[in-house]
């Protein structure tokens, strides 16, 4: 059955597997989430359930936001998703979703913010080719050509260009789970996942077979 929760990346680490190899697996604090709305055909059109994760503190809140938590009877959180699930059945506004929702080997898919780098040159931006390092080039690091100045005497769209690079919306498909400690809230996966430490996560059931 697909499942679905929220969760803040702490970072990095490695642990040892039935082999006695080493794998390196990234410590995500999953849950506890609580299901503050559900959406339901006749009102809103479709199937989802929204989950709130990290309570905010009262004074950092404002009045919708308290009104919208209290039918749910929770605190204000600060990472709020809708997950689209097979079976919704299960999950009523109050319920608490934990890590214990996966389990080892399922393969998940993990989406996030990814790293903000700020203004980028094309090389480092695009992986663009430089120009010749010798002193007479006068041509290291630069854009390179931007096309025919009188025809069509214009940029052409998606040409590669200095500008801002990373903080965007990444997801790694097909990651495995490697163990799930649930007293303590803990989800380690195999490999990386996008963002800085203390990044908030969606962890879904893969889409891929």
């Amino acid at each position: 059955m697909k499942s679905g929760i929220l969760g803040k990346k702490l970072g990095m680490t490695q642990i040892f597997n039935e082999q006695g190899k080493i794998v390196p697996v990234t410590v995500i604090e999953a849950g506890p989430c609580v299901v503050v709305q559900k959406k339901t055909i006749e009102n809103d059109g479709y199937e989802a359930i929204q989950v709130g994760f990290a309570d905010v503190k009262e004074n950092r809140s404002n009045k919708p936001a308290k009104g919208h938590f209290a039918k749910a009877n929770t605190a204000v959180k600060k990472f709020v998703k809708e997950l689209k699930l097979d079976d919704l059945s299960a999950y009523e506004v109050g319920t608490e979703i934990k890590a214990d929702v996966f389990s080892a080997g399922e393969k998940v898919d993990v989406s996030g913010v990814s790293k903000g780098k700020g203004f980028q040159g094309t090389i480092r931006r695009w992986n663009a080719h430089r120009g010749p390092m010798s002193h007479g080039s006068k041509f290291h690091r630069a854009v390179g050509s931007m096309g025919a100045s009188s025809d069509p005497s214009r940029t052409f769209k998606n040409k590669i260009m200095p500008g801002h690079m990373g903080h965007v919306n990444t997801t790694v498909l097909n990651l495995e789970v490697a163990k799930v400690i649930p007293e303590k809230n803990l989800i380690l996966i195999k490999g990386g996942v996008p963002g800085p430490n203390k990044g908030f996560v969606v962890i879904k059931s893969t889409v891929k077979a």
